[in-house]
């Protein structure tokens, strides 16, 4: 007995053609990184992911920001499994965006960066911009900012992939973000 596919009676709208089933990604275009700036400009926190020291995924979420000079930064505490696993290996995966408050949550735009991380020194020149401007953006961090296990971290942008909803799929690259 033959089984009916679930999606048959489903009427799906055309969409644009990816470049192939192996790479379903579309090249970056205008539309794609003004959409993905908004959502860097927009997020005040994201998903991270790392590797812990059995070298599986750990997915947390983290303050997230735009740095005084540009780039991205968050504080994290040295005491988070995530921060432990950047310590070990910097490289991480980032994704922001929100669902929105109806309909499917896949169907909302999120961007998924490759990143690798950098603990910014508290005693860097920079370090006295760096907090007031995360202050600005994160004013409720002001009851850990100074806290001896909290820290800064850059992320350096390595590429980027960009899910606009169904079939809206993009690649990034770090210059597009800017």
């Amino acid at each position: 007995m033959s089984q009916t596919p679930l999606c048959t009676s489903a009427k799906v709208a055309p969409q644009r053609v990816a470049q192939s089933v192996d790479d379903p990604l579309l090249e970056g275009d205008a539309e794609a990184c003004a959409l993905a700036r908004s959502l860097l400009k927009e997020a005040r926190f994201a998903a991270i992911g790392t590797l812990d020291t059995d070298g599986f995924p750990h997915v947390s979420r983290i303050a997230f920001g735009r740095g005084p000079r540009g780039g991205y930064w968050s504080l994290i505490s040295r005491l988070a499994l995530h921060a432990k696993a950047l310590r070990r290996d910097p490289r991480a995966g980032l994704m922001v965006g929100l669902p929105g408050p109806k309909g499917d949550p896949l169907t909302h735009p999120r961007l998924s960066l490759r990143v690798e991380a950098h603990a910014i020194d508290p005693m860097n020149p920079l370090h006295p911009t760096l907090c007031d401007r995360w202050l600005a953006d994160h004013p409720k961090s002001k009851l850990y900012i100074t806290l001896p296990d909290f820290y800064f971290v850059e992320f350096k942008i390595l590429a980027a992939t960009l899910n606009g909803g169904f079939a809206r799929a993009w690649r990034l690259r770090p210059e597009d973000l800017d």
